[in-house]
């Protein structure tokens, strides 16, 4: 997630000028939040609220109670929220839950959010014994306060609880409970709270609507069947009804509801280029058409990286209902529900490519692999420009290439702004997002094609291709290292991947990142009941997951999507990251089975968890091949001579680190080993290497990391 100015008519990233960035960034949001008129309130039918919890409308979250029964959905359901139900903004409009209610179920990472009066300070929660974030081991106790169990087998879901930090007062303050691994597609699972504790440790009654069904057998109309049903599902997994607090059910909705229309597209664009077996990872049918804008060539002295600067556009099919898919379109949608071109509909997405002075070597060029580079939030495809992006490149003798994050560029702030004011508005960042993936997954057919840009004289020197077809491979930073993750999932030609300082799941990114601090005052004044917030992020996430790799993670490594081949991840994690978030970081890690390489982190107290890493299994020898995640540490916080070096661990609650300094970018800036590693994987037919000698992993080329 950078920062950007602009220097000698080139995008650089400038970590120490960030203000300039964010003075730009406010200016531009404070203009597009003053020019954008609001709708007028809707008006909707009788709210649908559950009684369990009388403080927020649609708490407990999630909820079956908000689902209808569809037998033509894989789930058997759809959700059914009412948008009398909703939250409204301040100009009184509900969000709109139309695109929402297509799912068949609530998101794979969901997280519970409900009020429980008396249990909303530390020392309730304390006193409750809830499973921290620190020690998510205590998943598993035998008396653990809060469940939640797969409702066909029983088995108990790794979790950890906190209370929202964000909160503006204990009276506002929900407790919320996390999954350290994503819920799995499809089922059922069944939330448990018990024997809850107020701050001087007295037992909290049980809500008088949910003791109606837990002390009496008779009455409660429709849902006493469905509770009856979870107590007997929670009894055979040794859950007392008797000493419930609360207790409820949510399904996560299907593969086919979560990936279904970005499917859809893939399809249809890949088709339309003559392939259509896409999991055999050929190379087959057409190359994508391209146009060449501008060619720069630089002298050593100009950039010691670099020879040349290709840069042009690509055309890709457009699925948004916009001529040329710019940002505020959303998904043209057939009778099937799934998205559909409008006849003749094409994007001309940017692309730039730099070849590396290293393709030349005592006189002969040599064909180098590509490599896609994903660039960080609300950037755009010039970050590939930057020095550590260019040194990547040369030290690795491959070609990096880039296009734009449609849906989380530059040019999508305005429409985010609007969005923010109007979360009716989400599913057009949601669909944008998808058009986004598609525009990689094209520019990678381009890259790997036999009759694409290897074909292209702009690509030759001394008349021979530097650029290698028949392979592609990604590698993504912060933002890029987040949309990677689903790209990876979803496409036909990259078969592995890096994913920089990734995480997933915005709903658990977006308040523990300081880069939301900027976009949060749009949210808040427009929505500023700080007790609605949790419920807010989470509506979000239903939409968002179509368009991060929360909705895609079952599926990056192991278990492929249909018609697409099996893939392989490394993920590298900054120990302290102030902008991704490293708790949202391992959950990705364990939902995609990546083992991390160990000792996690050096010297007493630099991990306030009891097991740090805890449910990733240990990587074993070097080099292999796989799925891994490296952590890298820049220290401990310090002062040395007056200057601050090291960064501390991030908080346990859900706010952003703001202490020391943020180790986001400093690794791969400073490390050649890091950036090796990289190279070493991605390259066809790569390998996992050691590069930090059986220590943790410190970003040995940083002043401060000695």
């Amino acid at each position: 997630m950078y920062k950007w100015t602009i220097n000698s008519g080139e995008k650089k990233m400038n970590r120490h000028a960030s203000s300039r960035y964010q003075r730009r960034t406010v200016a531009l949001l404070t203009a597009a939040f003053a020019l954008i008129a609001l709708a007028a309130p809707a008006v909707g039918s009788a709210s649908q609220c559950d009684n369990f919890d009388k403080s927020v409308c649609l708490q407990p979250w999630p909820n079956n109670q908000f689902a209808k029964k569809d037998k033509s959905t894989p789930t058997g359901l759809r959700l059914n929220l009412l948008r009398s139900s909703m939250p409204a903004n301040t100009k009184g409009v509900k969000i709109d839950p139309t695109d929402i209610n297509r799912a068949d179920g609530f998101s794979p990472g969901s997280y519970v959010t409900v009020r429980v009066p008396g249990l909303d300070t530390p020392a309730a929660f304390t006193a409750s014994r809830l499973v921290p974030l620190t020690d998510m081991a205590q998943y598993a106790a035998k008396n653990a306060p809060a469940v939640i169990i797969d409702a066909a087998t029983g088995q108990r879901q790794l979790i950890w609880a906190e209370l929202d930090s964000q909160a503006s007062s204990a009276a506002n303050t929900n407790l919320l409970i996390r999954p350290g691994k994503n819920f799995l597609e499809g089922h059922r699972y069944i939330v448990a709270l018990r024997s809850l504790k107020s701050a001087k440790g007295a037992t909290l009654a049980a809500p008088a609507s949910f003791r109606a069904f837990r002390d009496n057998k008779r009455g409660g109309g429709p849902r006493r069947a469905a509770m009856e049903d979870i107590f007997k599902r929670l009894a055979k997994a040794k859950i007392a009804r008797k000493d419930l607090y609360l207790a409820w059910d949510f399904t996560v909705a299907s593969e086919k509801s979560l990936t279904g229309r970005m499917l859809k597209i893939r399809n249809d664009a890949f088709s339309k280029l003559g392939d259509k077996n896409l999991a055999d990872n050929k190379i087959a049918g057409t190359s994508p058409k391209w146009t060449i804008t501008d060619v720069v060539d630089y002298t050593e002295a100009q950039d010691p990286n670099r020879m040349r600067r290709v840069s042009g556009t690509f055309t890709v099919p457009c699925y948004l209902n916009l001529t040329g898919c710019p940002a505020g379109g959303h998904f043209n949608l057939g009778k099937d529900g799934l998205p559909v071109q409008t006849a003749g509909n094409t994007m001309e997405a940017r692309f730039l490519c730099n070849i590396p002075r290293s393709a030349k070597q005592n006189g002969v060029v040599s064909p180098m692999e590509p490599t896609m580079y994903g660039h960080g939030l609300l950037g755009d495809y010039g970050e590939a420009n930057s020095l550590n992006v260019r040194q990547f490149g040369f030290e690795n003798r491959m070609i990096v290439c880039a296009t734009d994050w449609s849906g989380m560029a530059e040019d999508d702030i305005g429409n985010a702004v609007k969005i923010l004011q109007d979360l009716s508005y989400m599913n057009e960042l949601a669909d944008r997002d998808q058009q986004g993936f598609l525009n990689f997954m094209y520019l990678g057919r381009l890259l790997a094609h036999s009759s694409g840009l290897a074909t292209d004289s702009n690509f030759a020197v001394d008349g021979v291709s530097t650029l290698k077809p028949g392979y592609v491979a990604y590698y993504g930073n912060s933002q890029g290292g987040i949309m990677g993750g689903a790209l990876t999932a979803l496409s036909p030609d990259v078969i592995r991947s890096v994913l920089y300082v990734p995480g997933m799941n915005y709903s658990t990114l977006l308040t523990r990142s300081v880069d939301f601090d900027e976009f949060a005052q749009f949210l808040y004044l427009s929505y500023p009941d700080t007790k609605l917030h949790p419920l807010v992020f989470s509506i979000m996430q239903l939409l968002w997951d179509r368009g991060e790799p929360n909705g895609y993670a079952q599926h990056m490594t192991t278990k492929p999507l249909p018609n697409t081949p099996a893939h392989k991840v490394m993920i590298e994690m900054s120990y302290g990251d102030h902008q991704v978030s490293n708790t949202a970081t391992q959950v990705e890690a364990r939902t995609i089975g990546a083992s991390i390489y160990r000792p996690f982190v050096g010297g007493v107290g630099r991990s306030p968890d009891v097991t740090p890493g805890y449910g990733i299994p240990t990587l074993g020898s070097l080099p292999r091949d796989g799925n891994a995640m490296f952590v890298w540490d820049i220290g401990p916080l310090r002062t040395i001579n007056g200057t601050e070096f090291g960064t501390p661990f991030e908080p346990i609650t859900n706010t952003p680190p703001r202490i020391g300094v943020d180790p986001h970018d400093l690794v791969i800036e400073s490390s050649a080993a890091i950036r090796g590693q990289i190279g070493a994987y991605i390259k066809q037919g790569g390998q996992i290497t050691g590069v930090c000698g059986g220590e943790p992993c410190r970003a040995a080329g940083w002043t401060g990391a000695n």
